[in-house]
C-alpha cells in the first residue's frame, strides 16, 4: 500500500454513491451547502473539490471517503489523474447530477468534462446509475449565425435535437424523462422587464443615476472583466463602494464578496456572468444588465438572479447602439414583445448626474494611469536589480521621468477631487427647485418635488404604467339649462 492509500483505508469503506458537477466555484459552494444542510440528519459525509482551492486540502477530504462531491470538472479531472483512491473506482457511482447542463456541454467550455463524462459512460459506467441534469434554459434554442447556417452539414437546431445532443453528450441511455417547468417566455412571473435606449457613453449616467435613486441589492453585469474593474474604479470616485466578482480574482476574495452581497441590504455588485447561473442570493432587487448579454440563455441566467421564490424583481438593460443586435436576438428566441416599457427617468436631475461622472471619469482615468505607472516602475526596478544595471531616467514612467509635469497633474487632481467632493456633499435629487429668476410667461417657477425616498423601482414604473393605460374620461352631454323666459 502506499501511503496515501493507507491513509484511506484507516477510515470505513465507504464508496463515492453520489456525484454533483458545477460550471463555477461559487455554485459549487452553494450546492454543497444545501446537500450539508440535509446530510447533517442523515450522517453522510460530503466534500467539496474545486479550483482555486488547496489540492492538498482537498486530497484530505477525500482520503475521508465522502458518499457525496461536489465538484468543478477540472479539479475533479485533475484529482482523477492522480489516481486518488476514493476515485478509481467509480462503477459504483449510483447518481450523477450535472447542474447547468447546456453551459457545461457547449463547445468550447469545460474540455474536462468531455474527457470526465467519456469515462464515467464507458469504462466506469454503471448501469443501475441515476442521471439528473438540471437547467433554466435545457429547451431554449437560438439559431447559429447566418455564416453558419449556410454551411454544408449545419442543420437548424430545435428542442428536440438540443435534448438529443445533450443526452449523447452526457451519456443518458434510454429514454429520459423531462420534467419542464419553465413559461414559454423563460422567465418568472415576478420579473418585471425594462429598458433604458442611450448612447454608450451615456450608460455610466444612467447607472449612477439608478443606483442613487433606487438603493437595494442591485447586481450589475458586464460582459468582460475589463469593463468591470473599469465601473469600480468609476463608482469609487463617486463614493459607492462596489464589490466585484469575477474570474481572475482569487477563490476566497470572491466568496468573501458574494457572502458580503448577500449580508448587506443596500450594496452593489459589479460581476461578469461568473454570477450569472445557479446563484442564490436572498433578495436581489435589481439585476441592471450594464451590457446586454451576447445570447438569451445568458439574460435568462442573468435576470433569474432576481425575482426568486415568488418573490418581485426588475431587470433592466441599458441598450446601447451595439447591443440593439442581441436585444432584438434574445426577444425574438424568447417569442417576447420587444416593446417593453421604458424606465422613467427624471430628466431634470441628468444635469448634476453627468457633471458628477464627468469630474468621476477624469480622476479615475488619472488614479489608473498612475497605478499602472506605478506597476511598470517597480516591474522595472526589480528587474534591474535582479540584472545588476542602473536605470536610467527615461526609463520611468510617471512622477520620475518628468517631476515637473507630475506636480502640475497631482495639482490638477486636487482641484477636481474638491469639486467631486463639493458636488457629492450636495443632494443629488432636491426637494425642489428654486430660483429667483421668473419664467417667460412671467410667472414665478413651480417647485418640483423630488421622488419619495421610500418609492421603488418597481412603484416607480407601475406608475408609469398607470398613466399610460388610464383612458380619457369620455365627454359628458351637456345638461339642459332651465329656461329663464317669462311664462
Amino acid at each position: 500500500l502506499t501511503k496515501e492509500n493507507a491513509t484511506c483505508k484507516a477510515y470505513p469503506k465507504r464508496p463515492l454513491l453520489g456525484l454533483v458537477l458545477t460550471p463555477t466555484r461559487e455554485l459549487a459552494v452553494q450546492v454543497k451547502q444545501h446537500i450539508d444542510a440535509v446530510a447533517r440528519f442523515t450522517g453522510i459525509k460530503t466534500a467539496i473539490l474545486v479550483g482555486g482551492m488547496s489540492t492538498q486540502k482537498q486530497q484530505r477530504m477525500l482520503n475521508r471517503r465522502p458518499e457525496i462531491v461536489v465538484a468543478t470538472p477540472g479539479r475533479l479531472w485533475e484529482l482523477i489523474k492522480e489516481k486518488h483512491y476514493h476515485l478509481r473506482n467509480l462503477r459504483q457511482l449510483r447518481c450523477l447530477v450535472v447542474d447547468e447542463a447546456d453551459r457545461m456541454v457547449e463547445k468550447g467550455h469545460f474540455a474536462e468534462l468531455s474527457q470526465l463524462l467519456e469515462m464515467l459512460n464507458d469504462s466506469q459506467y454503471n448501469p443501475k446509475r441515476q442521471t439528473l441534469v438540471f437547467s433554466a434554459t435545457l429547451t431554449l434554442v437560438h439559431q447559429a449565425p447566418a455564416r453558419i447556417l449556410h454551411k454544408k452539414h449545419t442543420k437548424k437546431m430545435d428542442k428536440t435535437a438540443k435534448l438529443d445532443l445533450l443526452m449523447q453528450k452526457i451519456g443518458m441511455r434510454g429514454k429520459p424523462k423531462v420534467i419542464d417547468l419553465t413559461r414559454n417566455e423563460a422567465t418568472v412571473e415576478t420579473l418585471t422587464e425594462t429598458k433604458i435606449h442611450c448612447e454608450t457613453d451615456e450608460k455610466d449616467f444612467y447607472l449612477y443615476y439608478f443606483l442613487m435613486q433606487y438603493p437595494g441589492r442591485s447586481l450589475v453585469f458586464a460582459n468582460s472583466i475589463s469593463c468591470i474593474k473599469r465601473l469600480s474604479g468609476l463608482l469609487k470616485v463617486l463614493d459607492i463602494m462596489p464589490l466585484t466578482l469575477h474570474a481572475c480574482m482569487h477563490q476566497k476574495q470572491r466568496l468573501r464578496n458574494l457572502e458580503q452581497f448577500a449580508r448587506l441590504e443596500d450594496c452593489v455588485l459589479l460581476a461578469t456572468d461568473v454570477a450569472a447561473r445557479g446563484l442564490d442570493i436572498p433578495k436581489v432587487q435589481h439585476v441592471i444588465h450594464y451590457q446586454v448579454p451576447r445570447t438569451s440563455e445568458i439574460y435568462v441566467h442573468r435576470s433569474g438572479r432576481t425575482a426568486r421564490a415568488t418573490n418581485e424583481g426588475l431587470s433592466l438593460m441599458l441598450i446601447g447602439p451595439e447591443d440593439v443586435i442581441n436585444f432584438k436576438k434574445i426577444y425574438k428566441t424568447l417569442k417576447k414583445d420587444e416593446d417593453i416599457p421604458l424606465f422613467p427617468v427624471q430628466t431634470k436631475y441628468m444635469d448634476v448626474v453627468k457633471e458628477r461622472i464627468r469630474l468621476a471619469r477624469q480622476i479615475e482615468k488619472s488614479e489608473y494611469r498612475n497605478f499602472q505607472a506605478c506597476l511598470h516602475n517597480s516591474w522595472i526596478e526589480q528587474a534591474a536589480a535582479a540584472l545588476e544595471i542602473e536605470l536610467e531616467e527615461d526609463m520611468y514612467k510617471g512622477g520620475k521621468a518628468d517631476q515637473q509635469e507630475e506636480r502640475r497633474r497631482q495639482k490638477q487632481m486636487k482641484v477636481l477631487k474638491k469639486e467631486l467632493r463639493h458636488l457629492l456633499s450636495q443632494p443629488l435629487f432636491t426637494e425642489s427647485q428654486k430660483t429667483k429668476y421668473p419664467t417667460q410667461s412671467g410667472k414665478p417657477p413651480l417647485l418640483v418635488s423630488a421622488p419619495s425616498k421610500s418609492e421603488s423601482a418597481l412603484s416607480c414604473l407601475s406608475k408609469q404604467k398607470k398613466k399610460k393605460t388610464k383612458k380619457p374620461k369620455e365627454p359628458q352631454p351637456e345638461q339642459p339649462q332651465p329656461s329663464t323666459s317669462a311664462n
